[in-house]
């Protein structure tokens, strides 16, 4: 019935306006979870126009009050340059505040500054430090990104055991069809490279990992 459907989209719409406008008395207020709330409500035009310079303004507040999400959020306007102009540097320092705040998107991100060396000096041993305790947390990219390191010993000496683990995880759990056709792709690379017993090993520890609380 489309009619009812155009009826269920209007009180949707109404809601997510009630909501925004809710938010940001509480942002005004200097409730810091919900000035991270409305950054994102301003990048995604929910509820507001669609404006990233006001979105950073809100992330910003969020995060000088310690909130993780909105660290993350501002390290990647600074990385991709919405918003603010673009600064590496900064990203890092934004990423790395929600890093250590247990934040695993912030982890991967900080891991892959790290292992390009934007905005800080190239460093494989931290950015393979990074990317460990995302993808133990059980997030995609990190463990993606993790397999790589061990295919190609950076950070680590070369572990294709560890390398085929990681990137079969990422290749199973994740909903991002990019990730999980790169990291199939690359498993099957290193696969020719290793044996029968290696693969098998490989597939006991996929099987026996759980993930740990950020």
């Amino acid at each position: 019935n489309l009619e009812l459907k155009a009826e269920r989209r209007q009180v949707v719409a109404e809601n997510v306006v009630e909501a925004a406008t809710w938010c940001l008395r509480a942002a005004d207020q200097g409730y810091a979870d919900a000035q991270a709330y409305l950054g994102e409500l301003y990048t995604n035009g929910r509820g507001v126009p669609r404006d990233s310079t006001t979105a950073v303004m809100w992330y910003r507040k969020a995060a000088e009050h310690g909130e993780a999400t909105a660290q993350f959020n501002l390290g990647r306007a600074y990385e991709k340059g919405i918003g603010v102009p673009r600064n590496e540097a900064d990203a890092v320092t934004w990423y790395r505040k929600a890093a250590e705040q247990g934040s695993p998107e912030a982890q991967a991100a900080l891991g892959f500054l790290l292992a390009q060396g934007s905005g800080i000096p190239e460093n494989d041993a931290e950015a393979v430090k990074w990317f460990s305790k995302a993808a133990e947390h059980g997030y995609d990219y990190g463990q993606f990104e993790l397999g790589l390191m061990y295919a190609l010993g950076r950070g680590e000496p070369q572990d294709y055991v560890q390398a085929y683990k990681w990137l079969n995880l990422a290749a199973a759990r994740s909903e991002n069809e990019e990730i999980k056709t790169q990291a199939r792709d690359a498993k099957e690379t290193i696969r020719r490279k290793m044996t029968n017993a290696q693969i098998a090993e490989a597939q006991r520890l996929s099987t026996v990992w759980r993930p740990t609380k950020p």
